[in-house]
């Protein structure tokens, strides 16, 4: 969440900056409005504490001179029950104040460009051309579907829509894929391997930014109040909430692969169809926890890291830096790595790689002691998808077919699949 004080000192300049998304102000006057209400009913506790306290030093004065206590003592059971009163009333400021700003986005970066939605996006860098066939290619669900190692139908009659069952090669393929990505994270990157619970409690979910704004989004576990997780983002980064890490700590750099579920709602056309937009899928996250002021340099590596999959993948992506309009709620910049997809005949995304700043930091109370020994700051926190794997396996899948309808594995994946070539299951 944003600092107060830096909204109290910089209103217009803040609220401008919120505005660029175009979606309002988000109710930023809120905040100034139970800030400004928090801090005068604290003067006036303040007042009155002060008040008590000199009351409290005068009585047993008084008595040792002989002095009637009684008015004193009258006033004094009056100022408690005033303070009872107006630290209910700071209390309840408190709590508007909070939800104020859990409501109010991230500002964007000054460098992210203006825009209203994803057509507006800036295109940073390309990876190799898009594939070209000298034949009329297929989608991955049809390819998956006609060497029987997809099955949406039966899939559908144990969950229902938006979900896939992997058999055989494909599941191999999944499975591969996940130990490239934690393989090089750990092994190449610096990257230590966690492996989270795929629950989160409201807390948790708070601080990474997902609630209070897309509750409705999420998969609620009533009985416990828990949520099945979006994303290992949420375990990741809320590991050390409420913590002070100390500087010789940082950066971290953390990893996680865990399935992920999202109720996607509102999608349409082409993404209803296969493995880019399910309900449950599987993603390997990185995580970054680190000094402000190298933040944007780790921003740099973080894309690098999750580019490296592809490369070594060789399949045809591009960068792109995401405008205004189509920043994620908590992030400050973006850039959504996008992998070429023949049936769609455009680029998907396939990865995102934020800077949150100081935003998740705030929410989740998680600071660093600086090495000079001074105050404790809050970290400033990043993550990207290093990458989403059924996107990754349907992109493997589209982009290396044959005109037989086999499929060729990628150089990088043969020793984890034991083939060369996938063909029809027996």
């Amino acid at each position: 969440m944003l600092d107060v004080k830096r909204v109290r000192e910089n209103f217009e300049e803040v609220k401008a900056a919120v505005e660029r998304r175009g979606q309002g102000d988000f109710g930023i006057d809120n905040i100034i409005k139970y800030d400004k209400e928090r801090r005068e009913l604290l003067a006036e506790v303040e007042t009155l504490k002060n008040r008590q306290s000199v009351a409290g030093k005068d009585i047993p004065k008084m008595k040792k001179a002989g002095e009637d206590t009684t008015e004193l003592m009258a006033e004094l059971k009056e100022l408690a029950e005033k303070i009872k009163v107006l630290d209910k009333q700071v209390s309840e400021a408190e709590a508007n104040l909070r939800e104020a700003q859990l409501n109010v986005p991230n500002t964007p970066a000054a460098d992210v460009p203006t825009g209203d939605d994803d057509s507006q996006n800036v295109e940073v860098r390309k990876y190799l051309e898009p594939t070209k066939f000298d034949f009329e290619p297929k989608a991955h669900w049809d390819l998956g579907v006609d060497l029987d190692i997809l099955d949406f139908d039966r899939a559908a009659k144990l969950a229902g829509t938006r979900f896939t069952v992997y058999a055989g090669a494909a599941a191999r393929l999944e499975r591969s894929c996940i130990n490239l990505m934690l393989d090089m994270h750990t092994e190449e990157q610096g990257y230590t391997e966690f492996l989270p619970p795929f629950m989160a409690n409201r807390a948790s979910m708070t601080g990474t930014g997902q609630l209070p704004k897309f509750e409705d989004d999420m998969f609620h576990v009533p009985a416990k109040d828990f949520f099945l997780i979006p994303t290992a983002e949420v375990p990741l980064t809320n590991y050390y909430a409420n913590e002070i890490l100390p500087a010789d700590k940082l950066p971290m750099y953390l990893t996680a692969y865990t399935p992920c579920f999202r109720k996607e709602a509102g999608s349409a056309g082409r993404d209803t169809r296969g493995l880019v937009r399910q309900h449950q899928f599987q993603k390997v996250e990185m995580v970054k926890l680190v000094e402000p002021e190298g933040s944007y340099d780790e921003l740099e590596s973080l894309t690098d890291n999750a580019e490296d999959i592809l490369k070594a993948l060789g399949l045809p992506y591009r960068v792109v830096t995401l405008c205004s309009g189509d920043l994620g709620f908590s992030a400050s910049k973006t850039y959504d790595i996008e992998v070429w997809m023949p049936s769609y005949g455009r680029y998907v995304e396939i990865s995102s790689c934020s800077n949150f700043e100081d935003y998740q930091a705030r929410r989740m109370n998680l600071r660093y002691r600086p090495a000079d020994g001074g105050k404790p700051r809050f970290v400033h926190t990043l993550n990207g998808s290093g990458l989403a794997v059924g996107r990754t396996v349907a992109a493997i899948m589209e982009n290396y077919q044959q005109e037989d309808g086999t499929i060729l594995v990628p150089e990088v994946l043969q020793r984890y699949m034991n083939c060369e070539r996938i063909v029809p299951r027996d």
